[in-house]
């Protein structure tokens, strides 16, 4: 029985896409150290793992010292990895989204599988979960539910919520599992929880993910050197679009615009796409890895274009009209 608990996600056709792993990458979302010690045993000279949560990190204790200084561990956001790799990078390697480790912890409250306080944050610092559901405005909550999580139901789900907390504080996963479930159909069998898309759009509210995926895929562009390598791994269509439209943006254009941006100054190709197409789980891998059956891969290589601004809007990253919170 391996030490390793967690099973990194495209993990093979990483590591086979990126081929020769040398000199110095990055692990922008360490969790259980997956893929950081698949690049190490690939044949990286450093990576640099970097997880905002402290957990993670202490986690990785108990091996680390296996690959001595070969192996760096910062607490920080991959939104400034740039900052933390202090040094030109060979590659950069991003798992967007929660850990399985994060949500096999009921004490975290990403699940709505198992009851545990509604908290939701990456981090240990910031609002909860239970902070935004109890304090939002309604037209904020379903803001989020429908530009987060693609919930339809999202004004209704939202005024549920809004009417259940004039009975008290919902502070547990099964409270908003419930409050949820009771606005939406029973599904059908093989059909995700009802919760699923609501949960999923309180996570990303609570911890920033779009605009730290914005703000991250930047900064992995000003770190890597020219011939560095983009790998990264998204597991919802609205992370996909982003990913997928940055290296698009990229690619440079000829002036004239597209659908994404208006037109202007021809821009200068700062990736060249290795993925035309984006790379999904193989059939050995989802009988292994069942968390691999959404999971999208997509790997740009650095050219020597100076990196420029990212525009959030042209990656098509979603905005909330609202920002209002309800008072106290």
């Amino acid at each position: 029985m391996t030490d390793q608990p967690h099973i990194p996600v495209l993990l093979a056709p990483i590591l086979r896409l990126c081929a020769p792993i040398r000199g110095a990458w990055l692990d922008g979302t360490f969790g259980a150290g997956g893929y950081a010690r698949g690049l190490l045993e690939a044949g990286a000279d450093l990576v640099i793992g970097v997880d905002r949560d402290p957990t993670a990190l202490a986690m990785a204790e108990g091996w680390r010292e296996s690959y001595g200084d070969r192996l760096r561990l910062v607490e920080g956001t991959f939104s400034e990895l740039d900052d933390h790799a202090g040094q030109p990078l060979d590659g950069v390697v991003l798992d967007l989204g929660v850990s399985s480790m994060q949500l096999d912890q009921p004490e975290r409250g990403f699940s709505f599988l198992r009851d545990g306080p509604l908290d939701m944050r990456m981090g240990d610092s910031g609002d909860s979960a239970a902070d935004l559901v109890n304090e939002a405005d309604e037209g904020v909550l379903a803001d989020i539910l429908y530009h987060y999580g693609e919930e339809r139901a999202s004004r209704r789900i939202a005024r549920a919520i809004v009417q259940a907390r004039t009975k008290g504080r919902i502070e547990t996963t099964g409270q908003l599992a419930e409050i949820v479930a009771a606005c939406l159909p029973r599904p059908k069998p093989g059909q995700s929880h009802p919760a699923t898309r609501s949960f999923q759009a309180l996570r990303i509210a609570v911890n920033a993910e779009f605009d730290q995926l914005v703000e991250g895929l930047a900064a992995a562009e000003r770190a890597l050197k020219p011939g560095g390598l983009l790998a990264v791994v998204s597991f919802h269509s609205l992370e996909d679009r982003i990913v997928k439209r940055f290296f698009a943006d990229r690619a440079g254009d000829d002036g004239h615009g597209n659908r994404h941006g208006p037109g202007g100054l021809a821009q200068p190709a700062r990736f060249v796409t290795l993925t035309r197409k984006p790379v999904g789980a193989d059939d050995d891998e989802l009988a292994a890895n069942p968390r691999a059956r959404s999971a999208l891969l997509r790997i740009g290589r650095r050219t020597d274009a100076p990196a420029g601004a990212v525009d959030p809007a042209t990656l098509g990253a979603p905005r909330l009209p609202t920002t209002r919170r309800k008072g106290r």
